[in-house]
């Protein structure tokens, strides 16, 4: 049975705003303390106890920034969805009172996922702002395609010249990847994907790794710079610099309540396999 939740939101205005009362009000009535990011505490680890679960509420986008609030202190993440696509946030608002029921009763399983860490360069994005739950990618900063030279664990893999790269988890399958004609893997596959971004080659399509990869990139280009994004963080980066990604030794716990998963959310969100025979 939970006893105290941390709620986070990206902003406490308008229908968030609402919803965040709305679920306080909800949590109470089963008996759950829930504290309020910015209102309540600023640093969970300040707490004297640990809430035994984070609450997102928003989109997707609110997810990511949850997840790395949170992600080293080993709590899950549930999402309401007050957003639009909702894969990470899947639980809908319209349901609030029976979810928050079966959140208190322990009617979910956790499904741990991989986060990509971005070594080098280093202090480019400190501590957990290091890390991606999506996706971290490399494009260009300019008007021309950049040259990316990549290999994985000192051995080459190839190199592309396009418009970028996007370096995938499988949580991120279903975001930009998704866009640039990547491969969907379920969310707990620990595999890394590798997709071009606008390919100036006809012969060159995404690519799935071992999570065990080590990747080092070198970019080069007319400018001087390039575009480096770890989910929904971005620096330009010199070309001198190599970039070295590789998968973080820890997992992200996420909860999906019984009932759902990964598979309907396609079919329901993105309308996949939809044919009029089924």
């Amino acid at each position: 049975m939970l006893k105290t939740v941390a709620i986070y939101s990206r902003d406490l205005n308008g229908k968030t705003e609402k919803e965040v009362n709305r679920l306080i009000s909800e949590f109470s009535q089963q008996g759950v303390e829930a504290l309020v990011y910015q209102r309540n505490f600023t640093d969970l680890l300040m707490l004297p106890i640990l809430p035994e679960m984070a609450i997102s509420v928003g989109g997707d986008g609110t997810f990511l920034e949850t997840a790395m609030i949170v992600k080293d202190t080993g709590i899950p993440i549930a999402g309401i969805n007050t957003g639009r696509m909702g894969f990470l946030a899947n639980i809908p608002v319209d349901d609030i009172e029976q979810s928050i029921r079966m959140l208190v009763n322990n009617d979910y399983t956790i499904i741990e996922r991989c986060c990509l860490k971005l070594e080098k360069p280093q202090r480019l994005f400190s501590g957990n702002e290091a890390l991606a739950l999506n996706e971290i990618t490399i494009q260009r900063a300019g008007q021309s395609m950049i040259t990316i030279k990549i290999e994985d664990d000192n051995k080459h893999l190839n190199t592309y010249w396009s418009d970028g790269l996007i370096i995938s988890t499988a949580t991120g399958s279903t975001a930009y990847n998704l866009s640039a004609g990547g491969p969907i893997l379920a969310p707990d596959d620990t595999s890394i994907i590798i997709s071009p971004i606008s390919p100036h080659n006809l012969t060159v399509r995404p690519i799935v790794l071992s999570g065990k990869s080590k990747l080092k990139l070198t970019v080069e280009g007319r400018g001087r710079e390039f575009m480096a994004t770890c989910d929904f963080r971005s620096k330009r980066v010199p070309f001198s610099e190599e970039v070295h990604i590789s998968m973080d030794s820890v997992k992200l716990k996420t909860v999906m309540l019984k009932g759902m998963d990964f598979y309907s959310t396609l079919r329901n969100k993105l309308m996949w396999g939809l044919d009029r025979r089924n």
